[in-house]
């Protein structure tokens, strides 16, 4: 099992994952290109070498409009924000516009300074807006999207607000943008079949905000590692930030010690703050052996709702994560017909998932049952044609293998040539072997 093991010791924020995971790629330079060219308004990537303890590390630079944003993870305006951790330094901020706040940030400098800024707030919804522009695969932005709902709404639980009414600062809007997006495309290409994270060292002491000195973790950041195995320690400063948290809620399968496995290849990510400890998180990746995952069914019975409603609650439990969405006729109470819902989810999406359900379902109460998961592992080769690309799915594992070409790239060869599906597989089989793509 292809197999990510994420080691949090010094916390874990976007820069350091994004940094982390962009030194396991083999072509780090031609991804940061891909990066560079997603449509983030006026953001730079450009990762540079530094060292921690003597470790060779990377740092992933962010400039927004051709500075880098020290204060940068955008949270809402009530609370401080960040997201390059281990920050030294205060300074004020007094913005003008409909809701005028002034907030104190710590930050990695030596100096106080305040000054002034005139700007405004991007909402969850404007944040949607930004991510719908990008040049990434859909399931990619379904990510980007996940990770700031679950920021948005860990705001809003602190804060007593609806998620509609948060606020992100515009300065550091696009930075944060930038490393979410960074770490779910990275993701992607690395397509890890498993991630496993250590427990998330969480630092101490505190960090000054516009209503007074908050503990560490900040709220949001403790409110997104609930259920998350996590401990503080001797290390003073905030070294999870929200950012860091929302993405391993998101994405992680499991917690503890690193699984036995074959590492392959080790990438280092570093903050910016010296400390006694290397400052960096570390990203390991091979291949682990076969186990059972953990998987939660989620049902309710459902007799008041229209078939529309019900397919619309279905489509946005797959957006959010769902492995499996479906439904099965039932007799209800009442001699009525009704349905039963199913949702099978990653131990880790529960509250997601529920949310979801009490949200565009009418059902009052939902069961839960926990359930042991066996897989094959998959993987997609896409195959050039006259007709253009067509993906080829491949599974393997338990001493299967098999192979199926994508439906919709079949479908769009066989109209174009007036053939059958099947004739439009054996087309595509025929150009993979013309070309030495044959499949072993």
């Amino acid at each position: 099992m292809r197999t990510l093991y994420l080691d949090c010791s010094m916390g874990a924020a976007g820069d350091m994952l994004a940094a982390a995971l962009l030194e396991l790629l083999p072509d780090p330079a031609g991804f940061v290109d891909q990066l560079n060219n997603l449509g983030i308004p006026g953001v730079v990537f450009r990762p540079e070498t530094v060292e921690k303890c003597g470790i060779r590390c990377t740092h992933m630079r962010v400039t927004v409009d051709g500075r880098e944003e020290e204060s940068a993870d955008a949270f809402p305006e009530h609370l401080h924000g960040h997201h390059h951790h281990g920050h030294e330094h205060e300074h004020e901020h007094e913005h003008e516009h409909e809701h005028e706040h002034d907030h104190d940030h710590e930050h990695e400098h030596d100096h106080d300074h305040d000054h002034d800024h005139h700007h405004s707030h991007h909402s969850l919804g404007d944040i949607t807006g930004i991510v719908s522009g990008l040049k990434v695969p859909e399931t990619v932005r379904t990510d980007i999207l996940s990770v700031y709902r679950l920021i948005a709404e860990a705001e809003g639980h602190v804060h007593g607000r609806p998620v509609e009414e948060i606020h992100f600062h515009e300065v550091g809007t696009m930075d944060a943008v930038a490393d979410v997006a960074a770490v779910c495309l990275l993701l992607h290409a690395l397509a890890p079949e498993h991630i496993v994270s250590s427990p998330v060292h969480v630092g101490s002491g505190s960090v000054r905000c516009a209503h007074g000195i908050l503990p560490v973790p900040a709220p949001a950041a403790a409110y997104l590692l609930r259920d998350i195995p996590s401990y503080g320690g001797s290390v003073r400063g905030e070294l999870c930030t929200p950012t860091g948290a929302a993405l391993l809620r998101h994405f992680v399968g499991e917690y503890g010690p690193q699984p036995v496995m074959r590492v392959e290849k080790i990438g280092y990510g570093g903050g910016k703050k010296e400390f006694e400890q290397a400052n960096c998180v570390r990203a390991m990746l091979g291949q682990s052996a076969d186990k059972p995952e953990q998987i939660i069914e989620l049902t309710c019975n459902l007799d008041d709702m229209t078939p529309e409603a019900v397919g619309f609650a279905m489509e946005r439990l797959l957006e959010a994560g769902a492995l499996d969405v479906y439904t099965t006729a039932v007799g209800m109470k009442k001699n009525r017909p009704g349905l039963l819902l199913t949702c099978m989810c990653p131990e880790a999406r529960r509250d997601e998932m529920l949310h979801l359900l009490f949200l565009h379902t009418t059902t009052l109460g939902v069961r839960e049952k926990l359930w042991k998961r066996y897989t094959l592992h998959r993987s997609v080769e896409t195959v050039e044609t006259v007709h253009g690309p067509v993906r080829v799915k491949h599974v393997r594992g338990w001493g299967v293998t098999r192979e199926k070409p994508e439906y919709e790239d079949l479908a769009r060869i066989a109209r174009a040539e007036g053939i059958s599906i099947q004739q439009a597989v054996e087309y595509v089989r025929s150009q993979r072997t013309s070309s030495g793509m044959e499949h072993t």
